[in-house]
């Protein structure tokens, strides 16, 4: 099925542009492709990112976000914002091709599946299936992410002022080596069980919202132009409305994204960055993390950097799914009909 067929099958009063399935996709373009959106996407977010974690990571509750990246800013300069980015571009690669690849294999069969043999309706349908998706992909990519999450963590709190005790390390190979000489190969996958539990519902969250978000923000559309135009003749949105709109969406399944899975996040960040805190000196429990953070600031500090975080998640969401349908469409075998 060609992209130009399917968009023919879009409803009479809004017509908007197909969706791109698996089998319509040219597979080496789009990993391709999407591995050089997707690296300078994370470049621009990755300062970002770096104060959520020294955030997360802190003893106290009375600094900022603007107070934290002025301080960052002073005593290291830009390459404060980018401690550990080379570490984690290295797996933000393999990574996303994992999450690409899952992603739409899932939504297809499930979205198949849902409709032909479970009968249900094409919204719900769409909405179960975006949220196997986004649970299946980030289970995948977590395989991994993991590891090169707690190298890259370590190197972002290196020279926080905010945290003592952490060990320093020169670089993401020297990381890496430490780690494991310390812990063996399961200190690279610290946190594996909590960061599954922290990004499968997050993303399964995220996905599920942004398709109910982006259908009923289309219907209210549809409705504004049909009654607009006398119920005849529809409205075909350009591209500045369709990307509107998703960004739209991106954000408020983002909120409700980061809500659900703040207290999570933060314990995973903690469980993996901080040494030598647990009992005996060892590493640090689930169980340990929590009641240390109830101890410092009650159910308030579950949510350090919350702020940063809905930043950065709607931020990275935005740029990623209007990135990913433009990809998508790039990536279309036959693009006869292709327009934004």
């Amino acid at each position: 099925m060609s992209l130009a067929a399917a968009e023919e099958d879009s409803a009479a009063e809004i017509h908007l542009p197909a969706d791109v399935d698996w089998e319509m996709l040219d597979k080496s373009k789009f990993f391709f492709l999407g591995a050089a959106l997707f690296s300078g996407v994370s470049g621009a977010l990755y300062p970002i990112v770096v104060l959520k974690t020294r955030q997360q990571v802190m003893l106290s509750n009375d600094t900022s976000c603007l107070k934290m990246a002025s301080s960052i800013f002073r005593a290291e300069g830009c390459r404060g914002f980018y401690r550990g980015f080379g570490t984690s571009l290295m797996g933000t690669i393999p990574a996303r091709a994992l999450y690409m690849g899952a992603l739409e294999v899932t939504k297809s069969n499930v979205g198949n599946l849902a409709t032909a043999r479970l009968g249900f309706s094409e919204a719900s349908a769409c909405a179960v299936a975006n949220a196997a998706a986004g649970l299946n992909a980030a289970m995948a990519a977590q395989l991994v992410w993991t590891p090169i999450d707690v190298v890259s963590q370590r190197l972002m709190v290196q020279g926080s002022s905010c945290t003592v005790g952490l060990k320093k390390y020169n670089g993401g190979i020297d990381a890496f080596r430490k780690i494991v000489k310390a812990d063996g190969l399961k200190g690279l996958y610290r946190g594996f069980g909590i960061s599954i539990l922290t990004y499968a519902p997050s993303n399964a969250v995220w996905w599920a919202s942004y398709s109910v978000v982006h259908r009923v923000i289309w219907g209210g559309v549809g409705c504004y132009f049909c009654k607009k135009n006398g119920g005849g003749g529809g409205y075909r949105p350009d591209g500045k409305a369709v990307m509107g709109v998703q960004a739209v969406s991106a954000v408020m399944a983002s909120g409700a994204s980061a809500l659900v899975t703040m207290p999570l996040d933060t314990i995973k960040t903690r469980l993996q960055v901080l040494d030598g805190e647990g009992a005996r000196g060892g590493s640090l429990t689930i169980v340990e993390t929590v009641r240390n953070l109830v101890k410092e600031g009650g159910l308030g500090a579950c949510y350090r950097g919350l702020g940063p975080r809905w930043a950065s998640m709607s931020m990275s969401a935005t740029t990623m799914i209007t990135t990913y349908e433009f990809l998508k469409r790039l990536s279309t075998k036959n693009r006869d009909g292709f327009s934004l």
